[in-house]
């Protein structure tokens, strides 16, 4: 198995959060011939968060730039192409545990998420 830097957007309860935009929260994991690891946590402020980053449009790097895959149960096709720019691969997935989530992504079987909801990003603008 290729080494992969995985993200994972996480709600308060440890759950998949439900959209990448507003996740403040997001577990990283490393994964390889040893398994599954927890590396580290990106804990974002608002300012940082996907969405405010992509809203920019700046040009500037985000932390997850640094992973090869997040995932979340939802995301829009704005920030879904802005990650891939730079080689992230964003998905979504109706699983709500993290690990059950980066196992079947791991085995080609990650369930996609539901459509994106715009409603939750917009808080005022877009």
């Amino acid at each position: 198995m290729t080494q992969k830097i995985i993200a994972v957007a996480v709600d308060q309860d440890g759950a998949i959060a439900a959209h990448a935009g507003r996740a403040a929260k997001w577990q990283v994991f490393a994964t390889g011939e040893s398994g599954v690891e927890l590396a580290w946590t990106l804990d974002l402020t608002e300012f940082g968060g996907l969405h405010e980053w992509h809203v920019r449009g700046d040009g500037n790097r985000h932390p997850l730039h640094y992973v090869d895959v997040a995932i979340a149960a939802s995301a829009g096709d704005g920030v879904i192409k802005r990650l891939a720019e730079r080689n992230t691969e964003l998905l979504t997935t109706r699983e709500t545990s993290p690990l059950q989530a980066i196992a079947a992504y791991l085995a080609g079987k990650l369930t996609e998420g539901p459509p994106h909801d715009e409603q939750p990003c917009l808080k005022g603008h877009h």
